[in-house]
């Protein structure tokens, strides 16, 4: 048998957004009915089965690190993102404020050596840039799908040319953490 690889993936965005409903929904194809608040970072794992019945399958531990997003942490979050192999990073449709905030997070990971953290809210992606600089996938997530109200889910696909997504060459899929798929 051969062995199992493990890859990390880390998921970041403001405190609320639902991330750990996401995570928990991703790890055993349920909701999580009554989640809790996530102070530092939060585990969940699953067994992905790649390309199953092909020649190119394989088999991965997949580890998905929910960090914990509130602000009074943000000096010490760096410990939980070394050595990243993904990035998830999930704002909430019906806060437009946490899918802004998701260029200061992006920031937050990819500066991670940067001595001053406060300087972190001036950074700014530059997509040239970036998309040379690293090979770490990145996946959108926008939660809460289920109480955008229509006009917000229209604005949402018309806001994709301007969202982080497209600045880092990442795909974007907005979801409903209640109902499995």
């Amino acid at each position: 048998m051969a062995a199992i690889e493990k890859v990390k993936v880390v998921v970041l965005g403001d405190s609320g957004v639902g991330k750990t409903s996401l995570t928990y929904l991703i790890a055993h194809n349920k909701p999580l009915m009554s989640p809790g608040w996530t102070v530092g970072c939060s585990v969940e794992v699953k067994l992905h089965r790649y390309k199953e019945g092909t020649q190119a399958q394989n088999t991965f531990f997949v580890e998905l690190w929910d960090v914990g997003g509130s602000n009074g942490h943000r000096n010490t979050r760096n410990v939980f993102y070394q050595p990243t192999h993904g990035i998830i990073l999930v704002h909430d449709l019906t806060n437009r404020k946490s899918q802004i905030n998701l260029q200061k997070w992006l920031s937050e990971i990819l500066n991670q050596d940067n001595s001053n953290p406060n300087q972190l809210s001036s950074v700014e992606v530059d997509s040239e840039q970036f998309l040379g600089s690293t090979q770490i996938p990145i996946l959108v997530i926008g939660t809460k799908f289920d109480l955008a109200e229509e006009k917000q889910r229209k604005n949402q696909y018309r806001r994709l040319a301007s969202s982080i997504a497209e600045q880092c060459g990442a795909d974007e899929l907005f979801v409903n953490s209640h109902q499995p798929r």
